[in-house]
Order: C-alpha cells, then sequence, then structure tokens
C-alpha cells in the first residue's frame, strides 16, 4: 500500500477478511478479500452486500451563501433541492471539462455536504468559496458504509422506521442500533440501496452488527474493486479510470466534456454560471470520442484498457469488462469513435492474449429503466 493519509476506521475489518489494503483518493481501501469476489457481485445483485466506501471526500458546506458557492461549483440548479433530498452533479473547469462528479446533499436551509470521489470537487468548492460568507469543511471523521441490493431494505426496516418510505436520491436523520447516522437511497451499484453515513466511532459496531445479523439473509461483506463488475453493467463512470486522464489524446492535455461522457444530463435545463458553463455549451456537437457499451462474444471479459478494433485498426478503448454468470452477458463500457457508437456496430476487442468480436451497444446492460434502484415501498 502506497502511504495513506486517511484511515477508515474498519481497517482491521478489511485485513481480517483478507485485504493487504490498497490506496484509494488517500485511504487505504479493500481492493481484495480472500473470498470470490463472483459471491459478492452475486449478493449484491440477489441479496445485498455491505461496503465501506468511506475513501468518498464528504465536504460540509454550510453559511448565508452557501447555496451560491454550490451552485457556482456544480452543474445543478441547485434552489430547486429541498432539504432532505440529494442529486447527482458534475464540476467542470474552466474549458469546459469535466474535473469531478459528486452527490449534493441539501441538510438544511443553508446547510449542504458534497460527497466526491478522486477529482478536483474540494478544490472547486473552496474557489468558488473565496470573498463568500460561507463556512468549508472536510470531514474525514464520517464514515460511509454502503448496504446494497434487493434485501437492503428488508434489513433495515427492522431498525429503521421509515426506511421504506425514503424515496431515492433523499436521505434522513436518524439512529441505527442506537447510534446516530445519516441513511441516504443513494449507492453505486444499480440496486436499491442505501448510504449510512456514522461518526468513525461508532462504524465498528455498525459494521459488526449488519454483517452478523445479515448473515441470515445472505448479506456479505464485499471489497471496493466489486463496484467494477457493478458499474460495467449500470453505466457508472469512475474517474479517473474512464476519462481522457488514463486515455490520453494526442497533443492534447487531459480532460472530456460531459457530451463524450454521456453525462450532460447532469446540467440543469437552461443553467448558467456555472464554471465552465459557455464552453461546455460551446463544445455540444464537437464531440471527438463517446462512451458506449460493447457486447462481447463468449465468457472471456474484455480486460481493462483493452485496445478496441475497427477491420482491424484501433479505434479506442475498453475501460472495465465483466462476464456475469447471472444476466448471461459479457459486456463492457468503452471509449470509441462517434459514428462507432451506434447499436449493432460490428469491432473487435484485443485483449493480451485475444482477440474477440463484439457489437457496439447502448448504455446500461443492466436494469435501463432504472426501476430496480427506484423502487418504492
Amino acid at each position: 500500500m502506497t502511504a495513506s493519509w486517511r484511515f477508515s476506521a474498519l481497517a482491521d475489518r478489511h485485513r481480517a477478511l483478507g485485504s493487504n489494503l490498497e490506496d484509494w483518493n488517500g485511504m487505504g481501501t479493500a481492493w481484495t478479500y480472500e473470498k470470490d469476489q463472483e459471491e459478492e457481485y452475486l449478493a449484491i445483485r440477489t441479496k445485498a452486500g455491505v461496503m465501506d466506501v468511506s475513501g468518498l471526500k464528504k465536504v460540509h458546506i454550510s453559511g448565508p451563501h452557501a447555496s451560491h458557492v454550490v451552485d457556482r461549483a456544480t452543474t445543478r440548479n441547485v434552489e430547486k433541492i429541498r432539504p432532505g433530498r440529494s442529486t447527482y452533479a458534475c464540476m467542470l473547469n474552466d474549458q469546459g471539462k469535466f474535473i469531478d462528479d459528486c452527490v449534493i446533499y441539501r441538510t438544511g436551509p443553508n446547510a449542504w455536504m458534497v460527497v466526491h470521489g478522486t477529482g478536483q470537487g474540494h478544490e472547486q468548492l473552496t474557489r468558488a468559496a473565496l470573498g463568500r460568507d460561507v463556512s468549508i469543511r472536510f470531514d474525514d471523521n464520517l464514515h460511509d458504509i454502503s448496504l446494497q441490493g434487493p434485501l437492503s431494505v428488508d434489513y433495515l426496516e427492522k431498525h429503521v422506521e421509515g426506511i421504506r418510505d425514503l424515496n431515492y436520491f433523499s436521505h434522513m436523520q436518524t439512529t441505527l442500533f442506537g447510534l446516530p447516522v445519516m441513511i441516504s437511497r443513494t449507492g453505486y451499484t444499480g440496486e436499491r440501496g442505501y448510504e449510512i453515513f456514522c461518526r468513525a466511532q461508532d462504524a465498528p459496531a455498525i459494521w459488526d452488527r449488519i454483517v452478523e445479523e445479515g448473515a441470515a439473509m445472505g448479506i456479505i461483506p464485499t471489497r471496493f474493486t466489486t463496484l467494477d463488475l457493478l458499474r460495467a453493467e449500470s453505466y457508472l463512470l469512475f474517474y479517473p479510470y474512464d476519462n481522457s486522464e488514463t486515455y490520453p489524446f494526442e497533443n492534447e492535455g487531459p480532460g472530456d466534456t460531459l457530451w463524450e461522457l454521456g453525462l450532460d444530463f447532469t446540467v440543469s435545463p437552461g443553467k448558467t454560471g456555472f464554471r465552465g458553463a459557455e464552453e461546455h455549451y460551446r463544445l455540444k456537437g464537437k464531440e471527438r470520442f463517446k462512451i458506449y457499451g460493447v457486447k462481447l462474444e463468449g465468457t472471456e471479459p474484455a480486460e481493462e484498457g483493452a485496445e478496441l478494433l475497427q477491420n482491424g485498426k484501433q479505434v479506442g478503448h475498453v475501460t472495465i469488462g465483466m462476464y456475469s454468470s447471472l444476466n448471461k452477458h459479457n459486456v463492457g463500457i468503452a471509449r470509441m469513435p462517434v459514428d462507432c457508437a451506434v447499436e449493432g456496430t460490428p469491432l473487435t476487442v484485443r485483449n493480451s492474449e485475444a482477440e474477440i468480436p463484439c457489437i457496439a451497444h447502448p448504455l446500461p446492460f443492466y436494469d435501463p429503466d432504472k426501476k430496480r434502484r427506484t423502487a418504492k415501498g
């Protein structure tokens, strides 16, 4: 593990499950466990899994100008977000290029929490706050335990009153096992799920009890990298692994547009005034590539970063691939030319030891109508 400067209170639990803790976003994170990863994938798709995603960065913004700061830094019209609600958003630089994505939580009239990954989210918020009556605080005590899968609500309803009434992208301040938590109906799996935000000192007790009680329901601990299998099916991008920071353009610096990534839906209709807005709108129709899906023949998945070929010529990369024994498909997320991003276009994936025929296919592959993650009751 590289030198980490952030530490999860659950590190000992991950080590006991066989993880050496790899660095992600400055925190030692469970990339491996001793058990089969397929078991974890199946648990989240059919039952539920519990995962430590505390490596996400949590930033609190409060004060009279808090809404202005979040509005300036992100692509969403934040004044339409009610307390108790959240939304997925992106952040751009002055060139209109993607630098981070995040979930914005409105926790009060003048109080927000922005949760982001490895990009420049904290720096973006700090920049927008200059000269404003606002407080910005990075919170590394707050841990994030993610309980994901169709049985997650069946487990939580035994302990949290009203959890079945919590809608997608809503959150509630409550208690779990007598401990103060904020539970959010969000996640990164394409399934119905919940994120449990808790104090560091409470994280071990909450984790242990879910693992112990959930075992009878088939709920198991899952490693962080199982998200790769889930996100490939569900069209969930992971910065910088799907971006030009990893797959650079010749003679160009890093940076992708929302039009290229398929994230233009995160811009509230008609919104202006956010950083990079003018360039974002100007770059529409000037896509250099598109994020699109590929469906492969057979059961050998595309390797991370595998070359994508058309008529023997490299035209892109598969950023992540997976074969699902549950859904019987071999799929991946790819960066490809705009004219290839048409359903049925024949292509080839070049793995290290084989070339595999595939076709271009729309994303997502799994639950395209998002009925599972948004289910009510």
